[in-house]
């Protein structure tokens, strides 16, 4: 099989489990989730080793440097091999704000607890 010297990130960002499907990874691109070295990415952006990937998705945002280039999907294992990964590091659950939680039956908020809540909000 001859040496891979370009690839194009969709396929890239799927081959190294970034995504879970190929059409996942182009919709990521289009919508402007994924950057090849600052830049907004395309599904046919070329990378090659030494790029810096920026992916968003979900609460998580995922920086990788290209090590190696794949085209089709490959273990995990072997995956994790083919990218440096640089994503800053996930907050614990306890730094994470909880969107606002209610008693289970309590039903919607009345017109009175949601200017409550705005109130505890500052707004």
């Amino acid at each position: 099989m001859p040496e891979v010297t370009r690839a194009r990130v969709d396929a890239w960002t799927w081959a190294v489990r970034l995504f879970p499907t190929r059409s996942a990874a182009g919709a990521a691109c289009r919508a402007g989730h994924v950057r090849v070295n600052g830049e907004r990415a395309k599904p046919a952006t070329q990378v090659v080793p030494g790029d810096e990937v920026h992916v968003r998705g979900g609460a998580r945002e995922r920086v990788v440097i290209v090590q190696r280039l794949i085209v089709k999907r490959v273990g995990a294992d072997v995956a994790v091999a083919c990218y440096l990964d640089r994503s800053p590091a996930v907050p614990p659950k306890e730094h994470v704000a909880v969107a606002g939680q209610r008693d289970r039956g309590a039903g919607r908020p009345t017109k009175r607890d949601r200017r409550l809540i705005e109130r505890l909000r500052g707004h």
